[in-house]
């Protein structure tokens, strides 16, 4: 008499483990993510920092104008699209109005951020960033932060009023439901 487990063929799997795959896919994508960064970080600041440059065109007024209105947009809208995501997390579709918050919220602060990778930056690509500011765009470092503290103090405000909108309506459906 034979068992089930004779009757039937194995098979081996001949090729790699699949966690072993998983490892150097994860490997691959690393390196290239390395390289995409290093390349990037030669390229993003200068082209930046002449984008700016152009748009201030050596003006004072210019500069910080774009300064206050970058540093502004670029932070509350990123900021609000958190409140967004945070809000609504536990309503239908979150995860969704989530996933897309995040993805507004990046695209919303990527010029702070290429500003801040200028003002930070120890690279060459960083120094002459801070150059070409220095020269066609006067002003606009600064008022991008100070742009940026405006915009987070308006933040700070929304949620405070956000939240004491939400207390009193938890008090008011309390007081309904009570009488």
């Amino acid at each position: 008499m034979t068992t089930d487990s004779e009757d039937r063929p194995t098979t081996s799997n001949s090729g790699m483990p699949r966690w072993l795959k998983r490892v150097i896919m994860f490997a691959i994508l690393g390196a290239v993510l390395v390289i995409v960064y290093f390349i990037l970080a030669a390229f993003l600041p200068r082209w930046w920092a002449e984008r700016i440059g152009e748009l201030a065109d050596r003006d004072f007024a210019r500069g910080i104008t774009s300064g206050l209105l970058f540093g502004g947009v670029c932070t509350l809208v990123p900021l609000l699209q958190v409140l967004l995501a945070v809000l609504f997390r536990h309503k239908r579709g979150g995860r969704v109005i989530a996933g897309i918050a995040a993805l507004v919220a990046l695209v919303f602060a990527l010029p702070n951020l290429m500003t801040l990778s200028i003002v930070l930056g120890g690279s060459s690509a960083a120094h002459a960033g801070q150059r070409i500011m220095d020269v066609e765009a006067p002003g606009f470092r600064g008022a991008s932060l100070v742009g940026a503290i405006i915009a987070a103090l308006v933040f700070i405000g929304v949620v405070v009023l956000t939240i004491q909108y939400r207390r009193r309506g938890r008090e008011l459906a309390k007081a309904r439901a009570g009488q």
